[in-house]
This record gives C-alpha cells, structure tokens and sequence, in this order.
C-alpha cells in the first residue's frame, strides 16, 4: 500500500458497530479468560501493577496481540468463505497451547453467532480474530479501525483480569488502558499489508504461563 494511499474516514454507523462488537457487553465471554495471566501472577512473575503493564505490552507487541491483528487482516482480505476458512485453519495451528487454543475457538464460536443473528452476516465457527476479520469485510468496515478497537478491548479484558488477580485499583487500571492503547494502535497499523508471513511469536513466558495454566490447581479463569 503506497503511503500516500487515501483512507476513507469511518462514518458514525460503521465507529458504532465496532464499539458494539467490542463492548465488555459483547456475548462472547472474554471475562472468562485471563490469556496464561492467572498462572503468571500465581508464580509471582508478576506481582505489581506495573509488571502488568510490561507483561500485556509484550504480549501486545511479541506475542498473540501481533499475531491476532495479522489474523484479523487476513480474516478481511479473504474474498470469499473458502478462503477464511484456510486463514483459520492457520489460525489454529499457530495457537501456542490447548487453552489458547480454547480462547479463541470459544470467543470466536460466540462472536459468529452474535453477528448472525443481529446481523444476518453468515459467519460459522471461525476462531476470534479471523470471525472479527470477516465479519468487518461483510459489514464493510474499516479494517484498521477494527484491529486497533479489537486490541484495546483486548489489553483491557487482560487488565481487568489482573484486577482479579492483584490489588489493582480501577484508577490505575485506566492508566494502563490508557498508556497501552497507543501500543496496539501502532501494532494494528502495522499488520495491515503484513500479511501472514509477517507471524512470530517471543513471547515464550506468556506462552509458557499458558500451558502451566492447565493444570494450576486453583483458578478462576478458563485460560
């Protein structure tokens, strides 16, 4: 994409759906899932607020949150249902646990049916980050906008996890949403023409964290 390029700006409907299908109301459980946190905070890798914050920045940046926004790109781009369902299937093989897995499986599940049934947008069982992708192309939204708003809804369900989990205040975990924000706007900005080549993934704690979390012993999140 030239630099140049001309990017429509969003209308009002379109920055409303999104803020919809992002909304912590949203049905697809995102409550649910701490992403390997939970077990990271149990073995004391993380103990502050502001190991929070580092932990969901390289998460965001080295981790699941660079590869799910070129998911959500390559979910948009696939110009027909055959060829999303090649992007989830890569989608797939590239989870780096059974509970990643799991996550994105279930939420997608969840956010497919939602948008069917509001929508009337065929959409069937396709893993988070590629549904939210197709479903933008369906409803013809804006891709960048999509992948930063799916990002920050992202961090901050990662945020208010660890408010479970910590003494975080809520004041404190605005400041967090509000100083990784830019991070996931960079990053989706990013991702955009990347494409699936573009996948990797350093971030090996986070990764770990998500593999002991299957059989942490005491626990209140699914992931």
């Amino acid at each position: 994409m030239a630099t140049g390029a001309h990017i429509a700006m969003p209308t009002e409907a379109q920055i409303l759906t999104l803020a919809q299908w992002f909304s912590p109301g949203f049905p697809v459980g995102a409550f649910a899932y701490s992403h390997g946190l939970e077990w990271a905070v149990e073995s004391g890798a993380v103990q502050d607020a502001s190991g929070v914050e580092q932990w969901i920045a390289d998460v965001l940046r080295h981790g699941a949150g660079w590869n799910d926004a070129l998911f959500v790109a390559a979910g948009f781009e696939a110009d027909t249902a055959l060829g999303a369902r090649e992007v989830d299937g890569m989608c797939r093989a590239f989870a780096a646990s059974g509970e990643r897995l799991k996550e994105s499986d279930l939420q997608g599940r969840a956010f497919c049916d939602t948008v069917a049934a509001v929508w009337a947008t065929e959409l069937d069982g396709l893993c988070y980050p590629v549904a939210v992708g197709r479903a933008a192309r369906l409803e013809s939204l804006p891709v960048r906008l999509c992948t930063q708003m799916f990002l920050q809804a992202f961090l901050s369900n990662l945020v208010a996890a660890a408010q479970r989990l910590l003494p975080i205040g809520q004041t404190r975990g605005q400041e967090m949403i509000r100083a990784l924000t830019p991070v996931a706007s960079e990053i989706a900005i990013a991702a955009q023409g990347a494409g699936l080549g573009a996948l990797s993934s350093t971030a090996f704690h986070a990764d770990i964290a998500s593999m002991k979390h299957e059989t942490q012993y005491s626990r209140m999140f699914r992931t």
